[in-house]
């Protein structure tokens, strides 16, 4: 008997991993100074980082700078490893947006030391979702606008044409390592405009005709 598939509608709670790219839009990598990868830069959040609306982003304790980082996420549908690029986006059920929000300071901090960024990356509360999106309201999910606003000033805003890696090339790179199961997200890079955000800042981001969602940010 065939498993039963899952409703992805709630794959923050059953998804078992959030596979995160780091540097995936050239403007990005230029604004803080690092440099742009030959091959995806993959680090992961735990599940326990996901909030959605009607939830706050928490300051991590002796956070100084905390950081917004937009993101189209594809959430895996169907399980596979040792993908072909070509069937890739067989395995794609659906998107949400996401933030990948970031301690800028102790990532640098650990940058410098040649550590893992986890700490700066993984609290909780660091990973904030939109409702899902299903897979036919994205056709082209390399033809989409994401923007974010604090307080509503515009502070990000980019295209996922300019993505350095395709969806389908980074979910055949990430199954090659890693098993890419069923609810799984993947984070596929932020486009320039980072900045940090305070307590009482109220932060919304969309992709643009699709969707928008909002959160607060609390100490």
């Amino acid at each position: 008997m065939a498993a039963k598939t899952r409703d992805l509608r709630r794959f923050v709670d059953f998804g078992r991993k959030i596979v995160a790219v780091g540097r995936n839009y050239r403007d990005h990598a230029a604004e803080l100074g690092n440099v742009v990868p030959d091959k995806p830069l993959i680090f992961l959040k735990p599940t326990s980082a996901y909030i959605e609306q009607g939830s706050k982003i928490k300051i991590p304790s002796n956070c100084s700078q905390l950081h917004h980082e937009v993101e189209l996420g594809v959430v895996i549908g169907q399980k596979g490893a040792n993908i072909n690029e070509e069937a890739a986006m067989d395995h794609v059920g659906g998107y949400a947006l996401a933030l990948d929000m970031t301690d800028r300071t102790l990532q640098e901090e650990l940058k410098k030391k040649g550590h893992p960024w986890a700490i700066s990356k993984g609290f909780d509360t660091s990973c904030p979702v939109s409702d899902f999106i299903h897979s036919s309201s994205i056709p082209d999910p390399h033809n989409l606008k994401l923007w974010l606003k604090v307080d509503g000033v515009t502070k990000q805003e980019g295209v996922t044409s300019d993505m350095m890696f395709t969806v389908p090339f980074l979910i055949s790179y990430i199954s090659k390592i890693m098993t890419l199961e069923e609810g799984d997200l993947i984070l596929t890079g932020t486009p320039a405009g980072v900045s940090a955000v305070k307590e009482g800042d109220n932060i919304t981001a969309g992709i643009e005709g699709i969707v928008e969602m909002a959160f607060s940010v609390e100490k």
